[in-house]
């Protein structure tokens, strides 16, 4: 039993609220545990210049902690004038996640712009992020077909994320702060709705990574992910 009374194999508690901000095509507050994370989805009429005349679409991320989001204020990104590495290799894993779901020949000469604005931390924000971001990119998708501006649904798979951990010896799923900066691995895992796998970020923080143990965290990442699957559905259909 860990500290906060959860299984090894059990989520937080991970609730979805659409629409919001009311100006995006697509927008959710994703609430997992103590991290909040607000999604938005903006769909832009041009592409960028590797894609233009193509008739292509594309989506990308961007990504960003609030000062206070964690325990000790940080300085904004904007005031030292450069993104730091981690924020840059969370916006590309974002980015791949959702043009994993879409085909992006059906988006015409449109960008998708992915906003994930961390409010407050407490482990899982990248992966929050993917999973509400998902929620935010189909809603704004719905809207565009309601409009007209897509002939036929691009959406081709659904895609969400969980992270992992090992403590102990012990393969624990869903890690707070505290227990994210005290495993001895840290994985990511990204799947979509067949139970493909999108990505995996793994990292021996401490250790090293079994073949038995990898095995084992795929295989409770992906009963994780397909009840986060069944939470985003359900907010969807509101």
């Amino acid at each position: 039993m860990r500290k906060d009374g959860r299984r090894n194999n059990q989520l937080r508690n991970i609730n979805i609220q659409r629409d919001f901000i009311i100006y995006p095509e697509g927008s959710v507050l994703i609430s997992w545990g103590n991290t909040k994370v607000i999604c938005n989805a903006s769909i832009e009429e041009k592409v960028p210049p590797f894609l233009k005349g193509t008739n292509k679409g594309w989506i990308t991320a961007e990504y960003s902690m609030l000062p206070r989001s964690t325990q000790t204020r940080m300085i904004r990104e904007a005031s030292t004038g450069k993104l730091s590495g981690r924020t840059q290799e969370i916006q590309r894993i974002i980015g791949r996640s959702l043009r994993a779901a879409v085909d992006l020949d059906k988006l015409g000469e449109r960008t998708i712009w992915i906003d994930c604005d961390v409010i407050q931390a407490d482990g899982g924000t990248r992966t929050a992020s993917i999973t509400g971001a998902y929620v935010a990119l189909a809603l704004a998708i719905e809207r565009g077909i309601s409009n007209g501006l897509f002939t036929e649904n691009p959406m081709k798979t659904q895609v969400a994320a969980v992270s992992l951990g090992v403590i102990n010896d012990e393969v624990l799923l869903d890690l707070n702060y505290e227990e994210d900066s005290n495993c001895e691995v840290d994985i990511n895992l990204i799947m979509d709705r067949d139970g493909r796998i999108i990505e995996i970020q793994g990292t021996g923080e401490k250790g090293l990574l079994t073949k038995k143990q990898l095995d084992k965290i795929i295989m409770i990442g992906w009963k994780a992910i397909k009840r986060i699957f069944k939470i985003q559905n359900k907010a969807l259909k509101k």
